[in-house]
């Protein structure tokens, strides 16, 4: 396609991209920019989409939610990455509270995946677990709970 791609040829292009799997708005403009220059022709297309459906952010978020919830992220990285996809905060935080996650237990469930079940008797090493979990994207208030909790 050149750089000045049609309405029906920016459709088809998003559709495509939209069989694969889900995308923001924002993800879905970028790629969309690529083939023109004309960010109202994009707006225009992107909008067809949201009416028919095809592009749903809240339904993006739910799946990007899922999917890195399954892969062991905790809250603060999630927030991050909706955030960085460009699902907009208050719809982020909407799908989060919503998905009703015991953060707790999917973070015992990394630690003892990672580490095993035994806690760790120094503070050495429960450091560097503490950090494996901060860099999970988990509260501290969630971390300190895991070392206190009876496994």
């Amino acid at each position: 396609m050149s750089a000045s791609a049609t309405e029906a040829e920016l459709f088809a292009k998003a559709l495509r991209v939209l069989a694969l799997r889900e995308h923001s708005r924002f993800e879905l403009a970028k790629k969309l920019a690529s083939l023109t220059e004309d960010s109202s022709l994009i707006e225009q297309v992107l909008d067809k989409l949201a009416q028919s459906d095809y592009l749903n952010d809240q339904r993006y978020a739910e799946m990007l939610v899922r999917s890195s919830v399954a892969k062991g992220y905790g809250p603060l990285k999630l927030t991050h990455l909706l955030r960085e996809k460009g699902v907009e905060s208050k719809l982020a935080k909407t799908v989060l509270d919503e998905a009703e996650i015991d953060w707790q237990a999917v973070a015992v469930y990394q630690r003892q995946k990672k580490f095993g079940y035994t806690l760790p008797t120094d503070w050495l090493e429960r450091a560097r677990q503490s950090r494996f979990l901060a860099g999970r994207g988990f509260y501290l208030e969630t971390i300190n709970a895991v070392f206190h909790e009876k496994c």
